[in-house]
């Protein structure tokens, strides 16, 4: 099932997990998905290779068992920073070979010595790509505290309508810990003529060191609160734990209270956090579901 289909009747809630390393025990992440699919989420994304570009094989094959082991709809990670046009297809060619229908096209982190490679300079030239030669359905990023390197929020969101011009089926944004960013985000999206489902990308922090490295990957801004919430748990590993699951579960709660269109969780592949958030809004979730159809 395409999963831009699911928000017209419901409320998504949505699950991401990464692969295991090139040598780590593959064992673990089928543990963790027997753990999630539990749950029953509309769908589980799968990042594009741990470890490495070369470990994507691994998403396609965990995707797939999603589907057919867990019969839960499935999502796959793919970035393009790197890839010809002919290993696009490849890649392409194998994802739909395991039936797999929803992929989320991104460029992928440039860095120094990450600059693209391939014929795939952003992520729209790869929706584009996708779009005019396959049948599969396009999710795309967008990110609520503009990205890192837009000139400015005007600038991200004439990108951002480019990319659902493209072909771009349904979005989810990078995680953000102040709720005001993706609500004013999405009411400007909205006058911008972006129509696309938007689901929000939502992070539970379980460790300083985490938060730190995204920040300064993502540029997300530290909330007051939050701030507070570090620096008092953080020599606790159980108790900044469970003050992260609540913090995510407050945003969760208030997001549905604003009529977000999904929730995407990213799991870390921590089963034990995705349940505890889950169980906390299943509920609201129910609830503005019904709404949602009536």
């Amino acid at each position: 099932m395409k999963t831009a289909e699911l928000f017209e009747q419901k409320t998504v809630f949505s699950l991401e997990v990464f692969p295991p390393k090139p040598d780590a025990d593959e064992s673990v992440i089928y543990q963790t998905l027997e753990e999630l699919s539990d749950i029953q989420p509309d769908f589980i994304s799968v990042t594009y290779g741990a470890g490495g570009g070369k470990n994507g094989c691994k998403t396609i094959q965990i995707a797939s068992d999603i589907q057919n082991r867990y019969g839960v709809e499935s999502v796959a990670h793919l970035p393009c920073i790197d890839l010809k046009r002919e290993q696009a297809a490849e890649i392409l060619d194998s994802m739909q070979e395991n039936g797999i229908e929803n992929i989320l096209a991104l460029r992928g982190d440039r860095t120094d010595a990450n600059a693209p490679k391939g014929d795939f300079e952003h992520a729209s030239d790869l929706i584009k790509f996708i779009k005019e030669n396959y049948d599969f359905n396009i999710i795309a990023a967008c990110y609520p505290e503009v990205h890192p390197e837009s000139t400015g929020a005007v600038d991200d969101l004439k990108w951002l309508r480019y990319k659902v011009d493209c072909g771009a089926d349904h979005l989810i944004s990078q995680l953000f810990l102040d709720n005001r960013y993706f609500c004013d985000f999405r009411e400007k999206a909205c006058i911008a003529g972006i129509n696309a489902p938007i689901e929000a990308g939502i992070m539970p922090v379980t460790n300083k060191r985490q938060i730190e490295r995204m920040v300064k990957l993502c540029g997300v801004e530290l909330p007051k609160k939050f701030v507070r919430v570090l620096e008092k748990y953080e020599h606790n590993e159980t108790a900044l734990r469970d003050a992260g699951i609540a913090y995510a579960i407050d945003q969760i709660t208030e997001l549905i209270a604003e009529g977000v269109d999904g929730i995407h969780l990213y799991t870390m592949n921590n089963s034990y956090i995705a349940h505890k958030i889950f169980d906390a809004v299943q509920t609201l979730i129910s609830v503005n579901s019904c709404i949602r159809r009536a």
